[in-house]
């Protein structure tokens, strides 16, 4: 708004010169006055925090939360129900595993390694013992966790000896000047460290054998001619991750992720788990875990896209995922979880299923195995 101005300082006004001219600083001098005490009233830190002006996703904020996955792929609903019993109680198991190192104050970091670790013991999933057969009938186990508090990562591909690879993961991520370490360094580096040590068939069950026996039979593996995208078998062979993330009291991140990788891959295939940007991620802002075909996964860098959508895209945790997911990635290549820094968690993905679980410190436990549930 322009101020008044009396006439005698008006243009054209003999004796207004000086006068108009100390009015002209005045009016100055107060518009600037002024308009730096607005600018300084509307600072969004001076302004008492309330319901109106704290984003929504502040006003939930909770003191932990974890999610977990079993790995994702065409899942028959048909499973019979003692099957689907294993499966919902090795979730809620690992689930009750992680959650209580949150409650007690444990971190992150801790959670994520403890509920790993239990569906790596857990001959039903993937990873650990109950891992895949390769195409020369070994088993070669892969790893990673990150700590989004220091972005700190460890991570290990073509583990044969190791029992449960996320615990050596997290010592190369502690107490080595490295990241990564893979095949015959991978277990020299275990045998610097005090991780239990196994025979290559302990992670062998008959389950798995017979599926080894199908793939050879078929010669099915992703690099021959002649492989479908929609044949289930296929599909099924390639799928199957174990992974978790986790906010702890403090506000820190962490994220996971195991793997025997794919039913008779190749030598020295490398899938995405073990990839820190790929299958695995955790800043200061979001954890993620992955979960399916490696391939697709690492080409789209998924986990890292999904934390940049959110960093500078200004997405939510939520949207990130339905954009990698949906505009990304093709439909049955990928499941993800993940957890932001004020807790909110989210498991999506765009297979049939994903064997996944999760709790918060606000009394919310889920446990889900297909998309529809």
């Amino acid at each position: 708004m322009i101020p008044h101005i009396p006439a005698k300082y008006r243009a054209g006004n003999p004796h207004s010169h000086s006068k108009r001219s100390n009015w002209f600083s005045f009016v100055v001098i107060t518009l600037i006055v002024g308009g730096w005490l607005s600018i300084t009233a509307c600072n969004p830190e001076d302004v008492p925090l309330s319901e109106e002006n704290v984003p929504a996703t502040q006003l939930d904020q909770k003191e932990w939360a974890i999610a977990l996955h079993g790995g994702a792929g065409t899942i028959s609903p048909d499973m019979d129900e003692e099957r689907k019993q294993l499966y919902y109680d090795g979730l809620t198991d690992a689930l009750t595993i992680g959650q209580l190192v949150l409650e007690e104050g444990g971190t992150a970091v801790e959670a994520v390694v403890a509920t790993v670790q239990s569906l790596e013991n857990n001959p039903v999933f993937n990873a650990g013992r109950g891992s895949v057969f390769t195409r020369e009938g070994k088993h070669e186990l892969d790893a990673a966790i990150m700590d989004g508090r220091t972005m700190e990562a460890g991570a290990l591909t073509g583990l044969t000896t190791v029992r449960n690879p996320i615990i050596l993961a997290r010592k190369v991520m502690e107490s080595s000047p490295h990241i990564f370490f893979s095949g015959l360094g991978a277990e020299e580096f275990a045998d610097q460290t005090d991780v239990e040590r196994v025979e290559n068939d302990y992670f062998s069950t008959d389950e798995r054998r017979e599926q080894f026996q199908r793939a050879q039979d078929r010669s099915s593996t992703l690099i021959e001619p002649g492989w479908q995208r929609d044949n289930d078998l296929d599909l099924n062979l390639k799928y199957g991750t174990v992974g978790a993330v986790a906010r702890d009291r403090e506000g820190n991140l962490a994220a996971g992720t195991s793997t025997g990788g794919m039913t008779n891959k190749q030598f020295g295939r490398v899938g995405d788990v073990p990839i820190i940007g790929g299958g695995t991620f955790a800043n200061q802002m979001v954890a993620i875990s992955a979960t399916g075909w490696g391939e697709k996964i690492m080409q789209q860098v998924s986990a890292n896209t999904i934390a940049n959508l959110m960093e500078f895209g200004n997405h939510s945790l939520e949207d990130a995922m339905v954009i990698m997911l949906n505009e990304r990635l093709e439909p049955g290549d990928a499941g993800f979880i993940g957890v932001d820094q004020f807790g909110n968690i989210s498991m999506q993905m765009n297979t049939r299923g994903m064997y996944r679980a999760s709790a918060s410190s606000d009394g919310e436990r889920v446990i889900l195995i297909w998309e529809d549930e």
